[in-house]
């Protein structure tokens, strides 16, 4: 076997077998697309341990960042990551929704594939870590009904949405937030993965009738046991 051979056999073995799972973002392609839209507060939502506060700090961001996540482990991590941030606020803990009321979110074992639906059998094949390990009430809000605790008037708002399979009812309680908002990112499924979750195509023209242009997609899972893509980032702006 010839030394490229080897090489390739073991690129097929480290990663065909495993789901590729979130890349960042291509930091200079984000930094930009932020600094030309001026951009000066960030709604985090779904923000797990805050890798995308943290991306956003590396890629040069220096605005407010408010970030909502609902999972009790996630959250007390997220908590004291960005406690030495005197421009990252982390929201008492909360899933953010299309209602104000609880709800009871699955805690898998690999913490950013909790969801607050039941994962249906594809996510199980593609992921072997989505295996739920707990369950917690938690609050669930709209962002309409948080919006005016974080905002002022004039702010220049990025919204990021990764919430497993829940970003519809995110948008849906977040008509009137969506009217104030210059930035969009949205985690978009190629196909359903949670029980009741709504694919990329509605999604997609839910954000195309409010004036929303696709400005970057982003791969972030392929899942070599479906071998096919599962997740898509997807970065939109008013022009």
């Amino acid at each position: 076997m010839s030394i490229e051979s080897v090489k390739r056999w073991f690129w097929i073995k480290r990663t065909v077998n495993k789901v590729r799972k979130r890349p960042k973002q291509p930091p200079e392609k984000l930094a930009a697309v932020i600094k030309d839209h001026k951009i000066d507060l960030v709604l985090d939502v779904g923000a797990n341990v805050g890798q995308t506060g943290e991306m956003l700090r590396e890629i040069g961001y220096k605005g407010r960042i408010v970030s909502f996540e609902p999972l009790p482990s996630a959250h007390a991590e997220l908590t004291a990551k960005a406690a030495t941030d005197a421009l990252w606020t982390v929201a008492p803990r909360v899933a953010i929704g299309d209602s104000v009321g609880t709800a009871t979110i699955y805690e898998s074992e690999a913490s950013d594939v909790s969801s607050l639906l039941p994962a249906n059998e594809d996510m199980y094949k593609a992921f072997r870590k989505t295996n739920v390990v707990g369950e917690a009430e938690t609050p669930v809000a709209t962002l309409d009904s948080l919006y005016d605790d974080y905002a002022k008037p004039g702010d220049r708002v990025y919204l990021k949405i990764d919430t497993q399979g829940f970003e519809k009812k995110v948008l849906i309680g977040a008509s009137e937030t969506l009217k104030k908002v210059t930035g969009l990112q949205v985690e978009l499924s190629l196909l359903p993965l949670y029980d009741g979750e709504t694919t990329y195509l509605e999604l997609l023209q839910m954000i195309h009738a409010l004036d929303f242009q696709p400005y970057i997609l982003t791969e972030t899972t392929f899942s070599a046991d479906l071998r096919r893509q599962l997740q898509i980032d997807a970065i939109f702006f008013r022009d």
